[in-house]
């Protein structure tokens, strides 16, 4: 992580903690560049996007984060690996790059946030795992 990690709760402190205390489900962003997480309880605004949006993000900035799910049961990745990602033009090799930097990231921003919890992907999001297996 960079020393001047920036950890933004939606919408305070406070509240995110009542939600980490619960095991509450969080979401979770976490920057490609490793600059900045942002974290809420998922009831508080349902969706990654809606969370990037009341943190004064703009919709565009969604595909720099890394979108996890969080409780102390593990951390589900929202896979979905952006076509300009690091410019890599070749798709197996992107999604092959996308993956193991999203795994070394998302790790460290995990142990950031006091968590120590597999990483899954949802089946829904595997699609790109199958075609990198042809």
């Amino acid at each position: 992580m960079v020393n001047n990690l920036e950890i933004l709760f939606f919408p305070d402190g406070e509240t995110v903690n009542r939600a980490i205390a619960a095991d509450d489900p969080l979401l979770v962003l976490i920057a490609h560049d490793e600059s900045r997480i942002i974290i809420a309880n998922i009831d508080d605004c349902g969706e990654h996007i809606i969370l990037l949006r009341l943190a004064g993000f703009s919709d565009g900035d969604l595909d720099k984060y890394y979108r996890i799910v969080l409780n102390r049961d593990g951390a589900d990745w929202t896979f979905v690996c952006p076509s300009g990602y690091k410019n890599i033009a070749n798709t197996d090799y992107r999604i092959k790059q996308f993956y193991g930097d999203g795994i070394a990231v998302i790790t460290k921003g995990l142990e950031r946030l006091n968590y120590n919890v597999e990483i899954n992907i949802p089946k829904r999001y595997r699609r790109h795992f199958t075609m990198l297996d042809e």
